[in-house]
């Protein structure tokens, strides 16, 4: 009987391990085809919208939303881009769009809302009222053609098409470049800032070798506008075109980098009209020429990161207080003259076609000098006086239109902020293949994303501003305490303690991918 009993508990123990290998082989089994399945069977789904408002007046070219479905069978997302200044607080996207947009993705497509990434190229053109609804549908459209890809990524390069619009001056303040008020004089001007000429590109390749969708990166204003001053999507419409027509059946998608303070190159140029398919041309051009070399896999990962953060933010006061000191200050400096624009031009042409007999024929000074007289020589003093002043009295008006406007928008915010000590804000990590991306909802300045990327553990790292939201400019501690006044620190939100935050969050979700 005890030898029955024995073996009775061996067979048990036998068939407990067994059930145990059993599940463990099933259960790994699983986990490597969910892991095979997620590199090699990546699948991709685009689609595009003409969002264009035609009802404003004349249109140059469209603008559109696109989007971008990525499904690995463990995660799916969606990048979806606009032909936008901005997603809500300014602009024609509303309050409302990002919450309806992305509860309606999740509730009708099933793609979680903290995996949706939306974009504003930044341009400044108008689009339809409706653009929400357009925008679910092209997401809806994408998701309908899902195909297998193979995914590749890779760097371009530009630096012809740009420049950083913030000038060091050489009384250690800075100010930048806008069509809303004239330039600082060149005298005063001791250097600029820094651009980023780096293209992120991520390609993905349908089985067959053909492109279905390219999505770029890239740090630059899209405000240059055209000559017939039409409704445009700007740059960024050229360099997409450019790329959609050489690659036959593919997909352009931008995603907006640190643009914060990265003009068009030539943007306060008067001598020809403003035209920006040239610059987008020469961006798309750069990007064909990078694809050459960047060969796609037959596996990718889809990882997304979403995390939230409170950021400090500003409290003008005593800025608004200083800004109000100088205008009265430059507004006291101001001088009487005996000239006016009419005589200060003739003078101007005068003085400078002849520095020595500058009012009359020389025979005229000469004889002056001979009958021992200083009639011309005591005009031309008095000439001379009066077109130093005028001429810093216009400098001291340019700059009271500096100060004026950046002194506006600080008041703006002092009201907008209400007391509030910070402000929340979405960041997001993603990584496509061998890409990563992370997200800011603001006007990133340039040294930013540079610091970003130095810090990166893994090369391909690319920032994405402008994305999930719109907090207006959000420029480095540096340009934060600017002693003079400039549009990225003045139409902010945001204190100098913000950058260190944001890069750290930055480098930690990096980590995590």
């Amino acid at each position: 009987m005890a030898n029955k009993t024995h073996l009775n508990l061996i067979f048990r123990k036998f068939v407990k391990l067994t059930l145990r290998s059993t599940l463990f082989i099933s259960a790994l089994s699983f986990f490597l085809l969910i892991s095979s399945d997620a590199h090699a069977k990546i699948k991709a789904g685009v689609a595009k919208i003409d969002i264009t408002d035609r009802s404003v007046g004349l249109v140059n070219d469209p603008l559109y939303v696109k989007a971008l479905v990525l499904d690995n069978g463990l995660t799916k997302m969606v990048i979806i881009t606009l032909d936008v200044v901005a997603l809500e607080e300014i602009g024609p996207i509303k309050a409302g769009y990002l919450s309806k947009v992305r509860t309606q993705i999740q509730r009708e497509l099933n793609i979680q809302a903290s995996n949706i990434l939306i974009n504003s190229s930044h341009c400044h053109g108008i689009v339809r009222a409706d653009t929400d609804d357009l925008t679910v549908l092209a997401v809806k459209e994408a998701l309908k053609n899902l195909v297998p890809v193979n995914v590749g990524t890779g760097t371009g390069h530009e630096s012809r098409i740009m420049e950083n619009r913030r000038y060091n001056m050489k009384d250690g303040s800075q100010a930048d470049a806008r069509r809303a008020y004239s330039l600082p004089p060149d005298h005063e001007i001791a250097g600029i800032g820094p651009i980023d000429p780096e293209i992120g590109i991520l390609r993905l390749n349908k089985l067959n070798g053909e492109t279905l969708a390219v999505l770029y990166n890239f740090a630059v204003h899209p405000i240059e506008g055209v000559p017939n001053g039409g409704n445009t999507a700007d740059i960024i419409g050229f360099a997409s075109k450019v790329i959609e027509d050489n690659l036959k059946g593919s997909m352009a998608l931008f995603l907006q980098g640190c643009a914060g303070d990265i003009n068009p190159v030539n943007y306060k140029g008067v001598d020809n009209p403003t035209d920006a398919e040239p610059l987008g041309s020469m961006l798309g051009l750069s990007i064909l020429n990078a694809l050459q070399n960047i060969k796609t896999v037959n596996d990718a990962e889809i990882k997304v990161v979403n995390q939230y953060m409170e950021l400090p933010r500003a409290n003008f006061a005593e800025r608004i207080t200083s800004l109000e000191a100088e205008q009265k200050r430059v507004l006291n400096s101001l001088r009487g003259t005996n000239i006016n624009l009419k005589t200060f031009i003739a003078l101007t042409t005068k003085y400078n076609y002849s520095n020595e007999y500058p009012s009359f024929y020389g025979q005229r000074y000469l004889q002056d000098k001979m009958l021992d007289r200083r009639d011309m020589i005591r005009l031309d003093s008095i000439n001379r006086r009066d077109m130093e002043n005028y001429q810093s009295n216009i400098y001291l008006m340019e700059r009271l239109t500096r100060i004026r406007e950046n002194l506006h928008l600080v008041k703006m915010h002092q009201v907008k902020s209400a007391g509030a000590e910070t402000i929340k804000v979405e960041i997001l990590g993603v990584k496509i293949g061998n890409m990563r991306l992370i997200t800011f909802p603001g006007e990133l300045t340039v040294q930013i994303g540079l610091n970003i990327k130095k810090r990166a553990p893994n090369e391909n790292t690319f920032v994405v501003a402008y994305t999930n939201g719109y907090i207006y400019y959000a420029p480095t501690a540096e340009q934060l305490r600017n002693t003079g006044e400039a549009q990225e620190d003045s139409d902010t939100n945001l204190a100098p303690q913000w950058q260190i935050m944001f890069e750290n969050k930055a480098a930690e979700i990096l980590q995590k991918l």
